[in-house]
Order: C-alpha cells, then structure tokens, then sequence
C-alpha cells in the first residue's frame, strides 16, 4: 500500500472514530435526561438532569463542528417524537417555555469547542472558564426563550423576576458543580482519546 493510499485509509478510520464519538455523545445526552431531578416551579416545573454534564463534555473534547453535531441529532431526534427530552418530545416541545435551554445545548456545545480549539487549555481552570462560558450561554438561551415563548407565544405572561428565579437561581449550583466536574473528567480524557485517535 502506497503512501497516499495509508494517509486516505488512516483519514477514513480517523473521521469513523470522530463520527462513533459523535453519536457516542448524543446517546449519553439522551440518557442523560432519565437522569433528573425535577423541581416543582410554577407555572413549568424545572429540571436539573445529567444531559448538561454530557453536553459539556461534548464541547470541551470534541471538534466545535462535531459537538454541535451531537447535540443537534440529539434535538433532531427528540423533535422527531422520540421522548429523549426531559419532558417527552415531538414538535410540540418547541412551543415548551423550557426548549430555550435545549436550544441553549447546541449553542453552548459549538461554543466551548470553539473555545477550546482556540485557546487549547491544559488546566482545570482553563477548561473550567470555557465550561463557565458555556454555562452562560445556556442559560441566557434558556431564559430569554423561556421569556419569549410565555409572553408572546403561548401567552401566560411572566415576568423577568419569576424567569431569573425559575430559570436561573433554582437550578444553576448544581450546573455549576457538574461544569468542575466534566473539566476535570474532560482533561483525562482528552489524552486518552487521542491516543486512540478519536480526536
């Protein structure tokens, strides 16, 4: 085998294992969401569920083309029909005051790759500040959809104490403690990862 025909078979195996890592990522995002804790608010209850904590994971390791990529068939699929949200699925759940933070996944997903690609950080609190920076993006998704969808929309009015309150200070701790936990977890996997040429 010549050198050009191994660089084309090595190029095929290397974007099959990017391809895996992808759908990897979406199905843990899907499982993810079975994993939750549901806090009764009005007038839509929240929920803090694992999805986050793989979505991070997507961002900080994979490619931002390929993070929003997982994300984004994990929403294709949950918007098909198939109950991997949260709260079921179907079309429907574009109208849930609450799909912003769904939305905000695949936002913040590219977002930390980016980030990450850019400024390839090698400590904790270098991945810990793209987390974070995710982390924000998600929320701002979330709560200016939230807002949006119940006062223009599906006109329950809310106002922007009850989203801050609702969409922010109920559920944003534990967000935050999984954002150390997957920059920890991100930083001994990336090494792995790439020495099974995955990334």
């Amino acid at each position: 085998m010549g050198i050009q025909e191994q660089t084309i078979t090595g190029n095929r195996k290397s974007g099959a294992r990017r391809l895996a890592l992808c759908g990897l990522f979406a199905a843990l995002t899907a499982a993810g969401a079975f994993i939750k804790i549901t806090i009764p608010l009005q007038p839509f209850p929240m929920h803090i569920t694992m999805q986050w904590f793989f979505v991070l994971l997507a961002g900080l390791l994979l490619e931002p083309e390929l993070a929003a990529m997982s994300v984004g068939t994990y929403l294709a699929v949950g918007l098909l029909g198939i109950p991997v949200f949260a709260a079921g699925g179907g079309p429907a759940y574009l109208l849930r005051p609450t799909f912003g933070f769904l939305l905000g996944f695949w936002l913040a997903a590219w977002g930390m790759g980016r980030l990450c690609s850019m400024f390839r950080p090698a400590k904790l609190w270098g991945m810990l500040t793209v987390a974070v920076c995710g982390l924000a993006v998600y929320y701002l998704s979330g709560m200016v959809y939230f807002y949006l969808i119940s006062n223009y929309v599906i006109l329950m009015p809310v106002g922007w104490k009850v989203v801050l309150v609702n969409c922010c200070l109920a559920t944003i701790v534990p967000d935050f403690l999984l954002c150390v936990l997957a920059s920890g977890m991100a930083l001994r996997m990336g090494p792995v990862l790439r020495g099974m040429g995955a990334l």
